[in-house]
């Protein structure tokens, strides 16, 4: 049942209809390098990956029953402000730049760093909870009065699913067991090594430290029937923790076919993702790169090249 679950949606994203409906958050680079977040949002524990530029955001919600998008550009920005705040008026920068020190930290599991960074106290609140629809109101302040925003995001296509959420999680798996496999091997050679000094006359001088020789097929068949049990018990369905999130964006940053497109300040030196990458700040480059993107139907790459505008904030006035 647990390959179904995982492969079937993976069969459905590859399929010519998922490709041709294909929204542009599953080809998007700068949202697919965000890690999923265990965050609380109006109570409801959720999955969350966002990515804010200087002039749009992108989100993706999911509750673990259902995933939710949204993408929202200036004009969108603006017009949503507008609707929500009669009493302001401000260019939608202006908008963008309050919502973005509000919202980025309550969407990264941090909500009291937007305390710290707005200096009042933001909530959010469930409007509309539904498969196809939810709704999250924000409350903030802004020019010393009341500020709202709606997320209004919609069902996620299965295409987005797949690239966004099971391609890479599929990919971090197979890190995750090369990297078991590799210190199987460390643990045998390990093992060698302590035989060598046993045989060459060496004594260990703490008997608690002594450990049985490593045996591979022992381990896994113990860690089913012993360990597996209560790891499953005690499981969180939302246990991205900091360590899964970094391997997800390394994974992502270094996966075949993304290092042609994706510029070196992407990744560091050491290969790890760039911090001021995931945190919304890309370098600057030319104004000629345009988004485009393909999936790779084949194994669920994506090949992106990208460029963003950057504007000035402007002051925001109350009416």
């Amino acid at each position: 049942m647990f390959w179904v679950t995982i492969f079937f949606p993976l069969f459905l994203c590859t399929s010519v209809g998922c490709i041709a409906a294909m929204s542009t958050l599953a080809l998007d680079i700068d949202l697919l390098l965000q890690p999923w977040m265990p965050v609380r949002l109006g109570g409801i524990q959720l999955l969350a990956k966002s990515y804010f530029g200087d002039t749009k955001y992108q989100m993706l919600l999911s509750d673990m029953q259902s995933v939710w998008e949204e993408e929202v550009d200036a004009d969108t920005i603006k017009e949503r402000a507008q609707e929500l705040n009669k009493r302001l008026r401000a260019p939608a920068d202006a908008f963008f730049a309050h919502l973005r020190t509000v919202a980025r930290p309550y969407l990264a599991g941090e909500p009291g760093a937007a305390v710290a960074c707005s200096g009042d106290v933001p909530s959010i609140s469930v409007v509309d909870l539904k498969p196809h629809r939810l709704t999250l109101r924000l409350k903030s302040e802004l020019a010393g009065v009341p500020f709202y925003w709606e997320f209004r995001c919609s069902s996620s296509s299965v295409a987005v699913v797949c690239s966004q959420l099971v391609c890479p999680l599929l990919a971090v798996n197979s890190i995750l067991q090369r990297q078991v496999a590799e210190l199987a091997a460390l643990l045998v050679r390990k093992d060698a090594e302590i035989q060598d000094y046993r045989e060459s006359g060496a004594v260990l001088s703490r008997g608690r430290l002594q450990t049985e020789v490593f045996d591979e097929l022992h381990y896994r068949e113990n860690f089913i029937t012993q360990v597996l049990p209560k790891v499953c018990v005690q499981q969180e369905n939302f246990g991205f923790n900091v360590t899964l999130q970094e391997l997800y964006a390394a994974v992502m940053a270094l996966r075949p076919g993304y290092q042609q497109t994706v510029p070196p300040s992407t990744v560091t030196e050491s290969g790890t993702p760039n911090r001021r990458v995931r945190d919304g700040q890309r370098p600057e480059e030319p104004a000629s790169k345009k988004h485009r993107g393909i999936l790779d139907s084949a194994d669920c790459n994506i090949y992106i090249s990208f460029g963003e505008s950057h504007e000035q904030l402007d002051a925001v006035s109350l009416i």
